[in-house]
């Protein structure tokens, strides 16, 4: 498998950009924001779209778009007052009927607009894969920055507040970041499947895991692991790399959830004999 240049393309893009995901994916489960990726996908696919509808680079128009519309959600959130959920779907709206519009109004880059929707990692190129890696490096390097920051305000936004630390201007950075995420993983899994890749993976490393830092570190090995199997699982069996990936992550976040249930029953039956 190892042989063949396009597989070393996908694995190489394919572990930056799960790495990317699965750290920051930390951070809006625990902000429950976990919604947001599934928000800006929508939008990602009106942008793409309008970028194919003006024969400029889809990639570079859906990460332009993406990152003004999340900063837009926060913005929304904070001038009217909104619930979180609600901003996400008005933009998420928004996003998703420009695309339907702009791909009928069109009609011929359907399949361009497809390939994008379920993902091709497989199909990446080389000038991909290094853009790939820098935006990853670049979310990674910013989360690493910003850590201290990000985690006081995940646990505590009101005492971070008080504390004279930016709350709005770093939601706009996590924003801003999952947006970037969500560009890069649309090449790895499809828009249709990249909050996935934001959510699973961070979710199963959050089943078991004592601590914070813990956590990061089970997610991005979560994260590693999906991506592996999964390609290695469509390589070998002739199947779509994007669904190969996600079901890999989800039954890892069915054993870890399964061992949590475990130890929860294992604890109580101790509590139980202790009592008596």
């Amino acid at each position: 498998m190892l042989a063949y240049g396009f597989m070393q393309r996908a694995i190489l893009a394919g572990l930056f950009i799960g790495l990317a995901c699965a750290v920051l994916g930390i951070f809006l489960i625990l902000r429950r924001d976990a919604m947001i990726g599934h928000g800006l996908a929508h939008v990602t696919f009106g942008a793409v779209a309008l970028g194919l509808f003006l024969k400029v680079s889809p990639l570079l128009a859906a990460l332009a778009v993406a990152v003004l519309c999340a900063f837009g959600v926060v913005k929304l959130r904070k001038k009217a007052g909104l619930y979180g959920d609600t901003a996400i779907g008005i933009f998420s709206s928004f996003g998703m009927a420009t695309g339907v519009v702009l791909a009928s109004l069109a009609g011929s880059f359907n399949v361009d607009l497809l390939s994008y929707l379920f993902g091709n990692i497989l199909a990446i190129e080389m000038a991909e894969v290094l853009l790939a890696i820098i935006l990853a490096m670049v979310v990674l390097f910013v989360i690493v920055l910003f850590y201290q920051e990000l985690l006081y305000i995940t646990f505590d936004p009101e005492s971070a507040k008080t504390a004279g630390i930016h709350v709005t201007r770093l939601d706009s950075v996590i924003a801003i970041l999952t947006a970037v995420t969500v560009v890069l993983g649309m090449k790895v899994v499809g828009l249709l499947l990249v909050a996935a890749l934001l959510v699973i993976p961070s979710a199963a490393g959050l089943q078991v895991s004592g601590s914070f830092r813990q956590a990061v570190w089970l997610s991005s090995t979560i994260a590693t692991c999906s991506i592996m199997t999964g390609l290695f699982v469509a390589f070998y069996w002739d199947l779509p790399a994007s669904g190969t990936i996600v079901l890999s992550s989800l039954v890892i976040f069915v054993i870890f959830f399964s061992v949590r249930v475990m130890r929860r029953r294992k604890t109580s039956i101790l509590k139980g004999f202790n009592n008596q």
